[in-house]
């Protein structure tokens, strides 16, 4: 018997492989155009996987970023729920681009060094996307939005998340909506500033994981954060790893502090008062 191929390949074993134009994988995908994005400014070879690997960094944050959004709105329409997958789905998210160190984490300074100077001011302190998934997680700061004046849109996202309620916030909206007594300071505080921890949230939080059963939604959310907050501590800690090996204490591209930067954004709690709960229950 032989196999006849119809315009979709139905009842055949044999895929189309007959497109009038592009496929409609390259359709959907645009794989083209992202297999074309790489355009390299050394002769070092090594520098195509460290811009691979920092683009592909780009389109998890951007992931990410998808995720917490979803979340926060699923949040403060109270549907916890929708709001529990898409932080879950995060979590693979973020365990995935904190893999993406690992092709990174073996440099020798002679191997950076070789395709460095080719980065001239260029430094991930300066992608606007990471800095929507810090603003997403409270840390927020308007002075970040000035190395993106001269580009209109992205400084009008930035902006626009500046001003927005957090994941954070939503969640203790969330809170307060619930009953439990989240301080009118916390909770109609300047959003364009970067959330301080408060003794009264601690309360609350220490009071709600001191009897889960109680509100097990919560104490499932709760925790649930938790995990994001140590993924998020985990990739602040890999970034800082990656980069002593390959530079030690030398400043940063971009003008950065470098290491000296790094070690104090490690040393930083997400969603602080879930873990200093912790100590009183």
């Amino acid at each position: 018997m032989s196999n006849t191929l119809d315009a979709s390949g139905a009842g055949s074993d044999t895929p189309n492989l007959d497109f009038a134009g592009t496929t409609p994988y390259e359709d959907y995908v645009q794989a083209d155009v992202l297999t074309h994005l790489q355009h390299l400014r050394s002769d070092d070879p090594g520098e195509m996987v460290f811009l691979v690997t920092t683009q592909v960094m780009e389109l998890w944050f951007t992931v990410i970023v998808h995720e917490w959004e979803t979340a926060a709105k699923a949040l403060r329409e109270d549907r916890i729920p929708v709001a529990m997958d898409a932080l879950k789905r995060s979590l693979r998210e973020l365990e995935a681009l904190n893999a993406s160190w690992r092709p990174l984490a073996q440099l020798t300074p002679g191997q950076f060094n070789a395709y460095r100077s080719a980065l001239g001011e260029g430094s991930g302190f300066q992608s606007a996307m990471y800095r929507r998934m810090e603003f997403l997680l409270g840390d927020k700061s308007a002075s970040m939005l000035v190395p993106h004046r001269g580009a209109p849109r992205v400084h009008a996202e930035l902006e626009k998340a500046l001003h927005e309620p957090s994941l954070y916030d939503e969640v203790l909206r969330l809170l307060a909506r619930r009953g439990f007594p989240v301080p009118a300071e916390v909770l109609d505080r300047d959003l364009s500033r970067r959330y301080e921890p408060s003794a009264e949230v601690e309360a609350v939080w220490t009071g709600l994981y001191a009897s889960p059963d109680e509100h097990l939604d919560l104490h499932r959310l709760g925790e649930v954060l938790t995990d994001v907050a140590e993924l998020v501590w985990r990739w602040r800690n890999d970034h800082l790893v990656a980069t002593r090996r390959a530079m030690g204490a030398k400043t940063g591209t971009g003008g950065s502090a470098g290491v000296t930067w790094l070690e104090k954004r490690a040393q930083k709690n997400v969603f602080p008062e879930l873990w200093t709960a912790r100590s009183h229950v």
